[in-house]
């Protein structure tokens, strides 16, 4: 992950990402999946350098992070069912997280994964806003985390982890599934009441 002298910016970032995602996901979608396209490959690309290169990591984000965001604003499709299969993906860790311990069998995850790519393929407005609803809210949480200095979300920053931003990653406390879930379902309403509507 990108250095700490950059951790302000980058949160900033999940924070004003995660909120256009969460409220407003559907009708800027192509938005959304070049916000999450350079995420993810900001993430993927600054993992491969040197934790004390801070330039070469510094260059390998931003230029990973165009090419996630080129690829899936280009794969708009596919990008759909990823966002399906992230979403199937997302739901088989936190329910295996409420129930037990440790990650879930691979299976488990694939299936859901599956069945998630092939439900948003024939239901896409319904799981475009939900999947950005609570993707979004996720990222937000995730970057209020990182701004307000959480020392979990600090230790677990500086431990070069680059699966920071992984689902069920959280400061530890209880009550955060459960301001998830409410934000979620927040920008879930907002999407199919407001921002989401079908143009007639």
């Amino acid at each position: 992950m990108l250095p700490s002298a950059y951790s302000i910016p980058a949160a900033l970032a999940l924070v004003v990402g995660g909120a256009v995602s969460c409220f407003a996901g559907y009708r800027l979608f192509r938005v959304v999946l070049a916000i999450y396209g350079f995420i993810l490959g900001a993430m993927l690309a600054s993992s491969m350098m040197g934790a004390t290169s801070t330039g070469a990591m510094v260059v390998a984000a931003i230029v990973g992070g165009i090419a996630g965001a080129l690829v899936l604003t280009l794969a708009y499709f596919v990008g759909i069912a990823l966002v399906g299969a992230g979403l199937g993906a997302l739901i088989a860790h936190v329910l295996w997280q409420s129930f037990g311990t440790g990650d879930p069998p691979a299976l488990a995850v694939i299936l859901l994964a599956v069945a998630g790519s092939i439900g948003a393929m024939l239901l896409q407005r319904y799981v475009i806003i939900v999947a950005t609803s609570f993707g979004g809210a996720w990222t937000l949480l995730v970057g209020l985390f990182a701004m307000t200095g959480d020392r979990r979300a600090a230790r677990a920053a500086a431990s070069g982890d680059v699966w920071i931003l992984y689902p069920t990653t959280s400061p530890g406390q209880r009550w955060v599934p459960i301001v998830w879930v409410v934000l979620g379902l927040i920008g879930t309403a907002v999407q199919l009441g407001i921002t989401g509507k079908q143009k007639s």
